[in-house]
């Protein structure tokens, strides 16, 4: 499904990631591609609430929760600098589609980094 928000479209997520070379490129893509999945469902499935919203982020974040051994085995990890970024892409995700009064730290209840 291609996603139709343009706000969504003309992001780019985790531009800070990117330009450190501690996470390795192919592991980061991983990850967006974990956030452009999350709009890509939010889009098909139009969640009414916050509670349905949550669902979403919270099997993204458990998806990205499942990489963090592949970035140890790579000599990286998802620590401070990765949180920042990936919280900040799911907080822009959640504005981007209306959802202004969910707090991030529900949006990624689940996480483990």
């Amino acid at each position: 499904m291609a996603i139709s928000n343009d706000k969504i479209k003309n992001h780019d997520f985790l531009k800070d990631m990117y330009r450190d070379g501690y996470f390795p490129d192919f592991l980061v893509d991983k990850i967006k591609g974990v956030l452009i999945d999350l709009c890509e469902r939010i889009e098909s499935e139009n969640p009414q609430d916050d509670p349905s919203l949550l669902k979403l982020t919270h099997a993204s974040t458990e998806f990205i929760n499942a990489l963090e051994e592949e970035f140890e085995e790579n000599d990286s990890e998802l620590e401070t600098g990765a949180r920042e970024a990936m919280a900040a892409d799911f907080d822009f995700i959640v504005r981007a589609y209306g959802f202004d009064s969910v707090d991030i730290e529900d949006v990624i209840a689940t996480r483990e980094w």
